[in-house]
């Protein structure tokens, strides 16, 4: 029997308010709350104010990531959420960011990650583990 490795959910999110995705601060504090809303692991983040709009943010968890790059001017955002472990956790933090955007349009797309055999799982759990990810 096989199992994965990850969950990882991309989206594009269309016609969402442009002032929600125009600024580093708000990228920010959506990703933030995305982690609190997954239950996730925050090891360190980067965010980027774009001139003369648009912003870009990724959150670095110890489960993997969540990252988002925006373009107000197209009422757009994308979005970007892996995770190795509870796959409840993924969809969490995307639902989050998707219900806080309200986006018109979602175009989204899941993807399992890494799938291994049975003969291999111990020993891949277990350098996961050593690794703190899971």
């Amino acid at each position: 029997m096989a199992k994965t490795l990850g969950l990882h959910i991309i989206a594009d999110l269309y016609g969402v308010n442009p002032d929600l995705i125009d600024r580093e601060e708000d990228i920010r504090h959506l990703l933030e709350n995305s982690v609190k809303a997954g239950e996730l692991t925050k090891i360190s983040s980067h965010f980027y104010q774009f001139n003369p709009h648009g912003a870009t943010g990724v959150i670095l968890l110890a489960e993997s990531h969540i990252s988002i790059h925006t373009w107000p001017e197209h009422k757009t955002a994308t979005v970007d959420v892996f995770t190795c472990g509870d796959p409840s956790k993924a969809y969490r933090a995307m639902d989050y960011i998707i219900n806080t955007l309200s986006p018109t349009h979602v175009d989204k797309k899941v993807f399992d990650r890494g799938i291994i055999e049975d003969s291999k799982e111990k020993d891949v759990l277990w350098i996961m583990s050593k690794a703190g990810c899971c």
